[in-house]
């Protein structure tokens, strides 16, 4: 079937450009043509930033952007510009703090309207097209921003230097002058405490978010303070999560977010970065208690990542939509009467009791979301079916739902491959090798690491987005720190050098693109990146880690392998200059937080054998299953040379003839430790 309009983006890779390509609104793609031509007939931008998996993103493009009478006055009064925000995270970044400034929030789809010199001057989220529960429709906005640009220059002016003024405020962070202390992590753990929701876990209200990030800095509180209530909130938290509507219980994966406390009812999207953290949180927590549910939910998340995200050519996709024909959670969503047509009575019936799929259902149109609702004992006791019958059953139950679920028309997938997305999940995917020893954890970090290594490098350096065979947009700081970080996850799973060496030259890449030699700290955007009307460092750690966060635990790390002590000074830097925030808003840097703790808190462990000798697995499997969040694991094979002056830490061992670990916690080393037995008394 023909279009009726096609407009610039038919000629893009990005999924969420592509969606809006047969729109009526004369649509440009960030391009200098489109910056010209604004500036060129003073005209407003109308700039719109979204992604492919966003449902409210949809809604406007339905509602609005496929509207002919709406397009004709954006075609008529703007320059329309559509951003994919997670290719252009610089662009979204800059202009989301200008969203929030004006409106003191943001989210997305975000409308921004800019002079032709790219300052904005009035912004808001998603507009309905006519006036609707107290918002202004978009066609009235459309109509009253233009008219203002055009009769109050003055004012928008004024507008202009005001705005400048808060977007280069961004980049304005005064680094700390007292030292760096252990009682910001106090303070952190008490905020997270007046936040944390007893009953169901989490932190604050409806909508709730997974804050992994969170979790995993209460997991390291606990394991040095020995805080009781630290751990307890992660395993709740935890254990409501994979319980809730949030986990796909029949597909393994998290969904974006909660739309309520109790993590019933999801937003259905799935996002690669939140599964990513969320089983390295899972599998730490593992670790930490040796409870085999929280190993079993981290492998269901890497299982649905192998299955639905991974690309033949080995990176991982990006995102799922939330919506499938047309309609949001469709492809997840069952009635009790679904259910037993499937199952049959007999299993659907205590299905059902189990699941919470009660005939009104708990979503939309009598369909209900699947959620841990009951204990299987109870259910047992209630149908008098034995509990390992019981067992067998869902479990065949569960395989049976998925199938079917499987013939149903699938929500939209986001193929685009980002640097630094994959990054986290290649670390993720390397922790599952490490607590289970499972080689298609391994080969799968593997495949993603040589994908990204051959296919997204141009002269040397980074790119961010793979798409379509087409490798685009330079690299960010993010992209280069999680993906230096998954390489010295992969050498500390392997010990093969190619990894470590990589990691190294691209540390020294970033430095040189990224590192500000006036008050240190890595900028978002490097020196090869377009200039933009502002450069931040993106302190903040929100649904994925800043990239200041991960270069303090890169550098830290890299300067004890290899010797070089400037590194570990620059993670000094970078933590002193945002140490005043961090003391003031520690709710805003749980990773950072994680990266003082590692720099305050250091512990390297050595290991001197043969990498094939079974006791030298026997002692690297002892260490790789126990919760050490600070721990710099290296490994000196005596039959091996050594690079550089790497690894000094062991170079001064010697070789103790059989397989010996060294252990340092601080400044003290205890005596080295040849039997697997004292090793494990010893990290414990």
């Amino acid at each position: 079937m023909g279009h009726k309009y096609t407009n610039r983006l038919i000629d893009e890779t990005s999924p969420y450009l592509l969606q809006h390509a047969h729109n009526p609104v004369d649509w440009y793609p960030w391009s200098e043509e489109a910056l010209h031509r604004a500036q060129k007939e003073d005209k407003p931008i109308l700039l719109s930033i979204g992604y492919s998996a966003c449902h409210w993103c949809h809604v406007m493009e339905k509602e609005s952007f496929e509207n002919e009478a709406i397009a004709g006055i954006m075609n008529e009064r703007f320059i329309n510009i559509k951003v994919d925000r997670e290719e252009r995270p610089d662009l979204d970044e800059i202009y989301m703090h200008a969203v929030q400034v004006m409106t003191g929030s943001g989210g997305w789809p975000m409308t921004v309207f800019l002079t032709p010199d790219l300052i904005p001057f009035h912004a808001g989220t998603y507009f309905p097209p006519e006036d609707r529960r107290g918002m202004p429709g978009f066609q009235k906005i459309l109509v009253v921003v233009s008219d203002y640009y055009r009769s109050h220059r003055g004012e928008v002016g004024k507008m202009e230097d005001q705005m400048k003024q808060a977007l280069h405020q961004i980049a304005e962070i005064i680094p700390s002058q007292e030292a760096l202390h252990s009682k910001v992590f106090s303070k952190a753990f008490h905020v997270s405490e007046s936040q944390f929701d007893p009953i169901y876990g989490g932190f604050g209200g409806a909508p709730k978010f997974p804050n992994s990030m969170t979790l995993s800095f209460l997991l390291r509180h606990w394991k040095s303070s020995d805080e009781r209530k630290a751990l307890e909130m992660v395993e709740k938290t935890l254990e409501k999560m994979a319980y809730g509507g949030i986990y796909d219980h029949l597909g393994g994966g998290f969904h974006r977010y909660s739309t309520d406390d109790r993590w019933l009812i999801p937003h259905f999207e799935k996002m690669l970065y939140d599964n990513a953290l969320l089983s390295r949180t899972y599998f730490e927590t593992y670790q930490a208690t040796q409870k085999q549910w929280y190993l079993h939910v981290g492998e269901e998340i890497l299982h649905y990542v192998l299955r639905e995200m991974k690309s033949p050519e080995g990176g991982f996709y990006s995102t799922q939509d939330a919506d499938s024909e047309g309609e949001e959670g469709k492809f997840y969503v069952w009635t009790r009467d679904q259910i037993k047509e499937v199952l049959g009575k007999e299993i659907g019936t205590p299905f059902c009791a189990y699941y919470g799929v009660a005939q009104q259902g708990n979503f939309e149109g009598e369909t209900s979301v699947l959620s841990i609702v009951s204990i299987l004992e109870k259910v047992s006791q209630l149908y008098g079916i034995p509990l390992t019958e019981l067992e067998k059953m869902f479990e065949e139950g569960r395989q049976k739902l998925y199938d079917v679920r499987e013939k149903r028309v699938k929500p939209n997938r986001d193929e685009k491959i980002l640097t630094s997305w994959n990054g986290l999940m290649i670390s993720s995917f390397v922790d599952g090798f490490k607590t289970t020893g499972n080689e298609k954890y391994l080969n799968g970090a593997k495949e993603a690491t040589r994908f990204i290594l051959k296919s997204m490098r141009r002269d040397g350096n980074l790119m961010r987005v793979y798409n379509k065979g087409k490798c685009q947009v330079k690299g960010y700081s993010e992209d280069y720190a999680f993906f230096i970080q998954a390489l010295m996850d992969l050498y500390e799973a392997t010990f093969e050098m190619e990894w470590l060496k990589e990691a190294e030259e691209l540390n020294r890449q970033m430095i040189r693109q990224f590192w500000d030699e006036r008050d240190g700290g890595f900028f978002f955007s490097g020196k090869e990146n377009e200039s933009l009307i502002a450069r931040s460092k993106n302190p903040y750690d929100h649904v994925i880690p800043s990239a200041n966060s991960i270069a303090v635990f890169n550098l830290i790390r890299l300067s004890s392998l290899t010797g070089e002590e400037s590194l570990k000074q620059k993670a000094e830097q970078t933590l002193r200059l945002f140490f005043n925030l961090l003391d003031q808003h520690p709710s805003g840097f749980p990773q950072m937080l994680s990266g003082l703790h590692l720099f305050l808190n250091p512990e390297e462990i050595g290991v001197i054998g043969s990498k094939n000798d079974p006791k030298t697995k026997t002692m690297l499997k002892e260490i790789y299953l126990t919760y050490l969040p600070n721990k710099i694991l290296s490994l000196r094979d005596p039959q091996e040379p050594i690079e550089k002056n790497w690894f000094p830490f062991l170079m001064e061992k010697g070789n103790p003839g059989v397989p010996t670990t060294f252990v340092c916690k601080g400044f003290t080393c205890l005596p080295p430790i040849t039997d697997e037995k004292d090793l494990k008394k010893i990290l414990n």
